[in-house]
């Protein structure tokens, strides 16, 4: 549902495509929708979005906006993001509100995982 004046939408580069849409299938369970050879589109997953083609990669330290996802089991989405390919760049730390990870998928985007968990 559309509502006016709410994010929308979030395009990302990926200088990989295919191992990219492989990483977020097996680790997310998401699908994806192919528009030609340089843009694949994602819906459905809290927030619509796609990745095109670009050597660029989005990380927070560049600036880059933090998309982070929400887990109930926090361990097991870190170790279903190291099995598929991904990197982990920050372990799993606590703060105020619970603990979270950052990671880089394939393509080198970051990306968080964030639990109310706290750590025993």
């Amino acid at each position: 549902m559309k509502e006016h004046e709410k994010l929308n939408y979030v395009e990302l580069a990926a200088h990989d495509l295919d191992t990219t849409k492989a990483f977020f299938s097996a680790v997310f369970e998401w699908q994806f929708t192919d528009y030609g050879d340089d843009y694949t589109a994602f819906s459905g997953e809290g927030l619509d979005g796609g990745f095109y083609r670009a050597e660029q990669a989005s990380l927070s330290e560049n600036g880059g906006a933090l998309l982070i996802f929400y887990s109930a089991d926090i361990e097991a989405t870190l170790n279903k993001v190291k099995m598929h390919g991904g990197r982990i760049i920050k372990p799993i730390f606590e703060f105020p509100g619970g603990c979270r990870f950052h990671f880089l998928e394939p393509s080198g985007n970051e990306f968080a995982v964030w639990s109310e968990k706290h750590l025993a």
